[in-house]
């Protein structure tokens, strides 16, 4: 008796601390998420808004975007060596235009915006370079997301449409850097590009979405996964995204931005059951 009690403790705590440690996995990756969504949502808007301001194209060289507090910023830098911020837009977390502070004041970068620059700036290079690591689709375009944080400098690469619609996941990458802002290592995220239409098919509408993680992706919905969904996910009106992997599924709540994640073996009982359940 006192053996199988023995054994039933140790299941249990096996148990707990799996759903402990995947608990850890969901958090992080729903942060890192968050901070691409908050970036892409702040240069979306602030392009807009900055083109219809500034009038000097030609003059133009880039931009990026990072959060300040609860601000999130979109700054445009100036063409050649000595590139200044000449254009700033700022948002609350509400990121309504009406409330945007506009600034087209020229000045130089701070510090942090400095090295944002710096790795975003290596980082275009290196994709411009003919690196047959990155590839391009027709009617998309690669955007660039500089982070640092936590002691980690990495710039992400999304692929966004250029066509209304349509929603993009895969083709992703991640660059990353040292303290000097050297690149060290760039690596492929997804192994493939997954396009999925929004809308509705005939009569139905489609509430509900999946993509499946070979191998080679990893066991988890991505962060960029995850930053795609909070983007799109408004338009499209889905309730869930799945990310179907060999041993996990991750259920994304498009109304509540929350993850969750499973184990293939207690995804396929649940399953089983309802099936059962509606045969009953």
């Amino acid at each position: 008796m006192r053996k199988l009690f023995t054994l039933l403790s140790l299941l249990i705590s096996a148990t707990l601390l799996a759903q402990e440690d995947l608990g850890k996995i969901s958090d992080s990756l729903v942060a890192e998420g968050l901070k691409l969504y908050k970036s892409e949502m702040a240069s979306w808007y602030g392009t807009d808004i900055f083109l219809e301001k500034y009038k000097n194209r030609e003059n133009v060289g880039g931009y990026f975007s990072y959060s300040d507090n609860n601000i999130a910023k979109c700054i445009f830098c100036s063409k050649g060596d000595t590139s200044k911020v000449i254009g700033t837009i700022s948002f609350d977390t509400s990121y309504n235009v009406s409330n945007a502070l506009v600034d087209l004041n020229e000045r130089d970068f701070t510090s942090y915006e400095n090295e944002l620059h710096q790795i975003r700036t290596t980082a275009l290079k290196t994709i411009n370079s003919g690196d047959t690591l990155f590839k391009f689709y027709k009617n998309t375009n690669l955007n660039l997301i500089p982070l640092i944080s936590n002691g980690e400098k990495k710039v992400y690469v999304l692929t966004g449409p250029e066509q209304n619609g349509v929603v993009i996941f895969g083709n992703d990458y991640l660059l990353t850097f040292d303290n000097n802002n050297e690149l060290i290592s760039k690596k492929q995220l997804h192994k493939n590009i997954i396009t999925i239409n929004y809308g509705t098919t005939g009569d139905t509408t489609i509430i509900g979405t999946m993509h499946t993680h070979l191998p080679e992706t990893g066991d988890f919905i991505t962060s960029t996964d995850i930053c795609t969904l909070m983007l799109y996910e408004k338009f499209a009106k889905w309730q869930q995204h799945y990310v179907m992997s060999k041993d996990y599924v991750s259920i994304w709540d498009c109304y509540k931005n929350i993850l969750a994640i499973l184990t293939r073996k207690a995804w396929d009982n649940i399953y089983s059951n309802k099936k059962e359940t509606k045969q009953k």
